[in-house]
């Protein structure tokens, strides 16, 4: 049934856990599936055979069968299992079994109309403070406070997620205005951003941004410039007139690549100070 969903824009799976996710959307539409075709022909055996040239007197007794309700009652108890069975044990791991930093590579998300900024830790692994009173859309848009302690090293991209292969991510998800959501479906990930909260979401990629596109070998995705073939990270919730193009770009590098682009940016804040790297050179 997964083959299925992917023949009808089902995403390439390209999470841990994505195997789990997608065997309940299976179920689910078996369910759906079947339900469907028995209750469509159910609805059109009623129509013939309870025509009014048939039956020309309303039978005031009615139905004496309980079959009805035994069918309606082991589609409740399918549905129970489903829920109890596959998705609160789903929905329970991605709630509770939130990874510590030290765990993780731990980025913070900070949404914002119409833009995700990420924020790395650098190699002290310690965030910097963020402060409201120091946001400057052009040249720091989270606020960060490069005196305060873990944030000399800290590194700050727009509309850039970089991350590992095979490594536990965790991001913590925060906007600066109305609410937007994360969508990232290659890695099963789809979380609103709520004005006023933080909230950590966690998966793990099973492949590279390049295995990734070398997946798609063939497919009108081709034709794409290079940037736009490999993952995306998009808004899901209606922010406002820009929502449309609030897009983002998601690179992920074997742990050699990874820690290559680390090392390049800390030579680059090394080099320009309190800058930030906001282009898309390193694509």
């Amino acid at each position: 049934m997964i083959e299925i969903l992917r023949y009808f824009g089902l995403p390439i799976d390209a999470s841990a856990d994505g195997f789990a996710i997608d065997e309940i959307l299976g179920l689910v539409h078996w369910l759906m599936l079947i339900l469907f075709i028995g209750w469509g022909t159910f609805f059109i055996y009623s129509l013939i055979r309870f025509r009014q040239r048939r039956n020309p007197v309303a039978d005031h007794d009615g139905v004496k069968s309980h079959f009805s309700s035994v069918l309606e009652l082991a589609v409740a108890i399918i549905e129970m299992v489903l829920l109890v069975g596959f998705a609160i044990p789903i929905w329970a791991s991605r709630v509770n079994d939130v990874p510590e930093s030290g765990n993780a590579v731990h980025i913070r998300v900070v949404a914002q109309q119409f833009a995700w900024n990420f924020h790395y830790p650098g190699p002290d692994g310690m965030f910097g403070l963020t402060e409201p009173s120091r946001v400057d859309e052009e040249t720091n848009p989270i606020g960060l406070n490069r005196s305060s302690l873990g944030g000399a090293d800290d590194i700050v991209t727009i509309n850039q997620l970089h991350f590992p292969v095979n490594k536990r991510i965790r991001l913590d998800l925060s906007t600066k205005d109305v609410i937007h959501s994360v969508n990232l479906p290659e890695f099963r990930v789809k979380q609103d951003a709520i004005p006023g909260m933080t909230i950590p979401i966690h998966f793990e990629a099973s492949m590279t941004s390049k295995d990734f596109i070398e997946s798609l070998s063939g497919t009108a995705r081709d034709t794409l410039p290079e940037i736009e073939k490999g993952f995306q990270i998009a808004c899901a919730q209606l922010c406002g007139l820009g929502h449309y193009r609030m897009k983002g770009y998601v690179k992920v590098h074997d742990d050699a690549g990874f820690q290559a682009w680390l090392n390049e940016q800390a030579e680059y804040l090394e080099e320009e100070g309190d800058e930030d790297d906001w282009g898309d050179d390193d694509w």
